[in-house]
C-alpha cells in the first residue's frame, strides 16, 4: 500500500503523452493504485470511524492517528486519479498537487506520533505537560500548512523541466524526517534499558512495558518509511 504512492515518478516517465497505449509498467501501476483505493480507503476510513465514534479521551491520545488516518485516505483518492488519468485526457496538475499528501504529509505525522511517544518516555512532565487536545490540534494544523505549501512545491518541480528541484527537495525531506524517528527509536531504547533505582516491581513492569510498546511502534514506523521511501530519497 505505501510503495504504491510513490511510484508516480516511474509513471510520469514510462508513460507516453502522445499516445493511449498502454505498457507493461503502465498495466502493473495501475493494478497497484487501484489495490491501494480498494483496501486502503475502507480499512483507513474505519479507523477514522473508530476515533471519531470514541469518547473524548481517546479522541484525544488519538488524535495524531486521526490525523494520518485522514491525510491516508487523500493518498488513496490520488492513487485512484492516477489511475483514471491513464485513460483520461487531463493536465496533471491536480496528480502532482496532491503528491505532497505523500511525500510530507504521510511521513510528518509519522513524525508526530513518534516524538509523542518519545516525550512520554523520555520527558513525562513534559509530555503530561503538553498532552491536552489543544496542543495537539495546534501542531496537526501546523503539519497541514507544511502539508499544503508543500503540495504546491510538488505542483511546480515534477515537471521534466525542474524534475531536479523536486529529487533534491524529496531527498533533503527523507533525510530530516529519517532523522527524527531515529533519534527518538535511539533515545526510548536507552530508556528502556534503563531502570529508576528503589523502583517496586509492579511499577517497573508497567513502565518497561509502556516503554516497549513506545519502541516497538517508533521501530515500525522507522522501518515503514525506509523501506516505503529510503530508495527514492537515497
Amino acid at each position: 500500500m505505501n510503495n504504491s504512492t510513490v511510484n508516480f515518478t516511474i509513471s510520469e516517465t514510462s508513460t507516453n503523452s502522445t499516445t493511449q497505449s498502454i505498457g507493461i509498467l503502465d498495466s502493473l501501476n495501475i493494478c497497484v493504485y487501484i489495490i491501494t483505493f480498494l483496501f486502503g480507503l475502507p480499512t483507513h476510513s474505519y479507523v477514522t470511524w473508530l476515533i471519531i465514534r470514541g469518547t473524548g479521551s481517546r479522541v484525544t491520545s488519538e488524535f495524531f492517528i486521526l490525523n494520518l488516518s485522514v491525510c491516508e485516505i487523500g493518498i488513496c483518492l490520488n492513487s485512484f486519479v492516477h489511475a483514471m488519468l491513464y485513460w483520461l485526457s487531463s493536465h496533471p496538475t491536480l496528480k502532482f498537487f496532491f503528491v505532497g499528501l505523500t511525500i510530507t504529509g504521510r511521513p510528518l505525522f509519522q513524525c508526530l506520533m513518534c516524538v509523542e511517544r518519545y516525550l512520554a518516555v523520555v520527558h513525562p512532565i513534559t509530555f503530561l505537560k503538553f498532552k491536552p487536545l489543544r496542543y495537539r490540534a495546534i501542531c496537526c494544523t501546523v503539519v497541514w500548512i507544511i502539508c499544503l505549501g508543500s503540495c504546491v512545491v510538488c505542483t511546480y518541480t515534477l515537471g521534466d523541466p525542474v524534475k531536479h528541484l523536486y529529487a533534491w527537495f524529496f531527498t533533503l525531506q527523507f533525510l530530516l524526517f529519517f532523522s527524527i524517528q531515529l533519534f527518538c527509536l535511539v533515545a526510548v531504547l536507552r530508556a528502556l534499558k534503563q531502570s529508576g533505582p528503589g523502583e517496586r516491581v509492579r511499577e517497573r513492569e508497567d513502565e518497561n512495558h509502556m516503554k516497549r510498546r513506545a519502541f516497538h511502534l517508533i521501530l515500525i514506523i522507522t522501518v515503514s518509511m525506509a523501506i516505503t521511501y529510503g530508495p527514492y530519497g537515497l
